[in-house]
């Protein structure tokens, strides 16, 4: 569409200063003699809302990772478990000599921030992104299957994918088998914890004092299988080539499996593998020499010390996810739409909506598409100009109360699905926050939720203005869409589905959306409650002559 770039600006100025004085425009414009009249009505357009299951989807190289299992009212239970590699932060490392293990630690941080720290300087601290809070089942593995870091049957250089169901490709599925190799810990009963961690060492005086505060963590001490497994495979390859470099250590020691079982409701968490402070930290004795001082006749003295040898998660760190379906969308017919709209995060449902659907009558009196009824509406393609001007688009989507949910999701995420990409009022939206889990709010509304009713959700509503401006001022295409939920607004990198028939390679999940186990249930274009069936409602301004 071609149109006159100098008029629009002329004519959007004009509506702009309208909108943001509308009591001046009202006293000094529509009242005056000579001024053209203005007015603000809404007009609404219908939407088709189809469910769909979520294929497996890459897990290696996210942000953050799952650890857990989350059992939703409706959806069911999903557990997320964890395999990855590691790598020390010292190669060539020097044991020392009469080496003697005290203990093997790992610890992995949750996200948490400090709310308040008293005299003794103990910290106070909330825990983010856990769900639930009862107790789940973790078994710690040494990994046995060797993650490759390319693709050899793609490009040269493409990086191997590793999906959330345990796969390389539709083909090649990693052996379970592998992944269990030495159990190296195991608790039947864990909960996270919000409390500070403090670290004791005795002083010279046998007195016990706090070494170290640090902030909340999963903080195991593993074992030791037949009381030398980390002697043989560390201190006694002191001089080995496998603890020389990258690549042999990845292929000597192939990192840990944290498997996780559900026992009850259970507990999930959001951890940061990636961070330098998770880490597997190896604590020994061994004896240093102090060299004497030959002029004086000094003798050599032998000193036994602790050490560390410390190893961080790197490389291919991967969520396996395990997903009860108690709802399968696929079961559903959806020719012209659904009753419900059906979310859950993780490897789990989105929904697709297909925007102006419908049929309108236009002014001639013909029965039309919706799409080309709002082209016809808010443009005139002979006088290149617009009709109406656009104030304000958005759609509500509300909660179906009648299914039960005790952990509704704040946000939701509104997505191009043919392409993955955010929509363009997500990039304008300039609204932030301390935590980006609350920015974007104008164009993505946080759950509205009811205070007399047990804080129960209501409803979500989305902006979508410069998107439908979009399509009218700049001829663009009318693309499917798709909603999910979403644990943080700001992680929208895309992650690819593994897709059997290989239809559509953009068929893409964003991070935020993988990373949360939470879901909920909204009326579709189908509701038997008319009211509250999801519309595309727009305000717009025009000239009544």
């Amino acid at each position: 569409m071609k149109y006159n770039f100098f008029k629009i600006l002329l004519f959007v100025s004009f509506f702009t200063s309208c909108e943001k004085d509308i009591t001046g425009f009202d006293s000094e414009v529509i009242n005056s003699d000579n001024a053209i009249n203005f007015s603000t009505n809404s007009i609404e357009y219908g939407l088709t809302t189809r469910s769909q299951m979520v294929n497996p989807v890459q897990t290696n190289n996210l942000p953050s990772f799952l650890l857990g299992s989350y059992d939703h009212p409706q959806y069911g239970r999903s557990n997320s478990s964890f395999v990855g590699q590691m790598v020390p932060t010292e190669y060539n490392h020097d044991f020392g000599d009469n080496v003697v293990l005290d203990s093997v630690v790992l610890t992995i941080p949750y996200f948490s921030r400090g709310v308040e720290t008293n005299e003794d300087g103990d910290i106070t601290y909330e825990i983010d992104s856990v769900f639930g809070n009862s107790p789940i089942k973790i078994s710690i593995y040494k990994n046995n299957f060797f993650f490759r870091t390319f693709d050899p049957f793609a490009d040269f250089d493409t990086g191997q994918s590793y999906f959330s169901n345990g796969s390389l490709s539709v083909e090649e599925v990693i052996n379970s088998g592998q992944l269990e190799g030495e159990l190296l810990f195991e608790i039947n009963d864990f909960v996270p914890s919000p409390e500070q961690i403090n670290l004791t060492e005795i002083d010279t005086v046998g007195e016990t004092f706090i070494s170290q505060r640090l902030a909340p963590a999963l903080r195991f001490k593993l074992n030791n299988p037949n009381d030398n497994f980390w002697e043989s495979n560390f201190f006694e390859n002191q001089d080995n080539q496998v603890l020389t470099n990258e690549p042999n250590f990845k292929e000597f020691f192939r990192g840990l499996y944290l498997k996780v079982e559900s026992i009850s409701n259970g507990s999930m968490m959001l951890l940061n593998f990636a961070s330098s402070n998770s880490k597997l930290t190896i604590h020994y004795t061994s004896d240093n020499t102090n060299i004497g001082d030959n002029d004086t006749g000094t003798p050599n003295e032998i000193e036994t010390n602790q050490h560390e040898y410390v190893m961080n998660f790197s490389g291919n760190l991967i969520n396996l996810f395990d997903n009860e379906t108690v709802v399968d969308v696929d079961l559903i017919d959806q020719t012209n739409g659904n009753e419900n709209i059906y979310l859950r995060g993780g490897e789990g449902i989105i929904s697709t909506l297909d925007l102006f659907s419908g049929t309108m009558t236009n002014d001639n009196g013909e029965v039309i598409d919706e799409f080309d009824h709002f082209k016809e509406f808010f443009y005139d393609e002979i006088a290149d100009l617009p009709k109406r001007i656009i104030n304000e688009a958005y759609i509500e989507f509300f909660v179906n109360q009648n299914f039960l949910n005790d952990d509704e999701p704040e946000r939701i995420y509104i997505y191009n699905y043919e392409n993955s990409s955010s929509l363009i009022d997500y990039f304008l939206d300039q609204s932030v926050s301390s935590l980006t889990v609350n920015a974007k709010i104008n164009h993505l509304e946080p759950l509205k939720r009811d205070s007399l009713n047990e804080d129960r959700g209501v409803k979500y509503k989305i902006r979508i203005t410069e998107h439908l401006n979009n399509l009218i001022l700049r001829d663009s295409t009318n693309a499917k869409l798709a909603l999910g939920v979403i644990s943080d607004v700001a992680s929208i990198q895309n992650f690819k589905t593994l897709d059997e028939n290989f239809e559509n390679e953009n068929n893409k999940l964003a991070a935020g959306i993988i990373l949360t186990p939470k879901g909920t249930t909204l009326h579709g274009n189908l509701s038997l409650d008319l009211e509250k069936r999801p519309k595309i409602k727009i305000y717009y301004t025009e000239p009544e002559d």
